[in-house]
């Protein structure tokens, strides 16, 4: 069973967006599936909480679009990351490394 979007800690489902689209654009499906994939079938983002935190990070400027043709040859928005989502993007990973450090020392038997 996954962790769906509403189960998340704040701010992760940014990172993991940012995350995604880091190597190239992609339509909001495209972020979905790669959010599922790559967290080992583990985070299952709906359509309601994606696309709105598209829209929250483009106006931040972190993110771009564009409209263009998907694999199934029909009309999807494209985000790229934006110079300052790439910078967003290196500071959010030190949050959750320092973040995961910690608790893995919390998590230790005494």
């Amino acid at each position: 069973m996954g962790i769906r979007d509403d189960q998340l800690l704040p701010r992760t489902l940014d990172l993991m967006i940012l995350q995604s689209v880091e190597a190239g654009p992609l339509h909001g499906y495209a972020i979905m599936e790669a959010i599922w994939s790559r967290s080992g079938e583990l985070f299952r983002v709906e359509e309601g909480a994606l696309y709105p935190a598209l829209h929250r990070l483009q106006l931040k400027g972190w993110l771009g679009a564009e409209w263009g043709l998907s694999e199934a040859n029909r009309r999807a928005k494209y985000y790229r990351l934006m110079a300052a989502g790439r910078k967003q993007l290196a500071r959010e990973r030190a949050q959750w490394q320092r973040l995961v450090l910690g608790m893995a020392r919390m998590l230790k038997p005494s």
